[in-house]
């Protein structure tokens, strides 16, 4: 089965300034990581610009407005404390936001099994109408509303395993039972949301877990309550929300993951047997970014074929 290897040179031009954890060798480590030998079976391709009406599945005219307006033409602008904008930064967040839309295409037309976009900005903190967290645009969430309109798609699920809860994806599908929304991330953090009690209309399971949480205890609760979900649910497409940044090594956070632990949270969610695509969020040590990506990547390429 094919895996798809979406990116974009524009992402690097996404310049957040020096010392930001968000920073262009993130990507570039990604890139050099499956350039590898055992990797050459990727199918590589450029991604698109999303258009104004894809992001608009998702943000308001007057915020995608905004955003634009906000970039400046030399140096930087804060939109908040985290999330820094610069010239390169409009060309670079539709790139994420149309990685993410054509990976769904490619999938549902069943040009591969799986797909991952290894795009930055990341977007699963940024809320309909607010940028945060070093997210100016929902890339998954575009791409799951992109998946509802364009192919009809009735169960998505949005499977996100950041450290970091994404309250921008939560906030744009609280009130819709066609998505599932599944987290498992660190608690009390950054942002502040995804408390057990948050379920939406049933449709989002919250698994909220503390600092010094280990792969023991990351795949126990994966198993006990994510699993569970996803297999109820029925799922006709996965979308994953892919931060690396549970890595024991990351320094934004205080979790104690392996590059296995991603490895085997994707088999789990491949076995499903569902078109599944993913798109990068956090991850922020960057050897422990590419092993994880690594990872990540290989257990796609052996996923076995989806049945007809």
């Amino acid at each position: 089965m094919a895996t798809l290897f979406f990116t974009h040179p524009d992402c690097l031009k996404h310049d957040t300034g020096p010392g930001h954890p968000e920073r262009r060798a993130r990507l570039k480590t990604i890139v050099k990581a499956l350039d590898a030998p055992h990797f050459k079976s990727l199918i590589r391709l450029q991604a698109p610009l999303a258009t104004t009406s894809q992001l608009s599945l998702v943000h308001s005219k007057s915020y995608v407005d905004a955003i634009f307006a906000a970039i400046p033409t030399s140096g930087y602008h804060y939109l908040d404390p985290d999330t820094v904008v610069s010239p390169g930064s409009g060309a670079a967040a539709l790139r994420a936001a149309g990685a993410v839309c054509a990976a769904v295409d490619q999938t549902m037309m069943g040009k591969a099994g799986n797909a991952f976009c290894a795009v930055r900005p990341p977007g699963h903190h940024a809320e309909p109408d607010q940028a945060m967290g070093f997210c100016l645009f929902n890339n998954v969430a575009i791409a799951a509303r992109h998946a509802m309109t364009q192919w009809h798609l009735e169960r998505i699920a949005i499977v996100d395993f950041d450290v970091h809860h994404g309250n921008g994806t939560q906030a744009a599908f609280e009130k819709e039972p066609q998505v599932l929304y599944a987290s498992t991330h660190q608690y009390p953090f950054y942002p502040g949301t995804g408390r057990t009690e948050e379920t939406g209309v049933g449709n989002l399971v919250n698994v909220p877990l503390p600092a010094g949480t280990d792969g023991k205890v990351f795949r126990q609760a994966v198993t006990d309550r994510i699993l569970p979900a996803i297999k109820c649910f029925k799922p006709q497409l996965i979308l994953v929300s892919a931060g690396f940044d549970g890595h024991r090594n990351d320094p934004l956070a205080s979790w104690l993951l392996d590059a296995d632990d991603y490895a085997w949270i994707t088999r789990q969610l491949l076995a499903f047997g569902v078109p599944l695509v993913s798109t990068l969020e956090g991850g922020y040590h960057l050897e422990a970014l590419a092993a994880s990506v690594a990872s990540h990547v290989l257990t796609l390429l052996q996923a076995r074929p989806i049945p007809k």
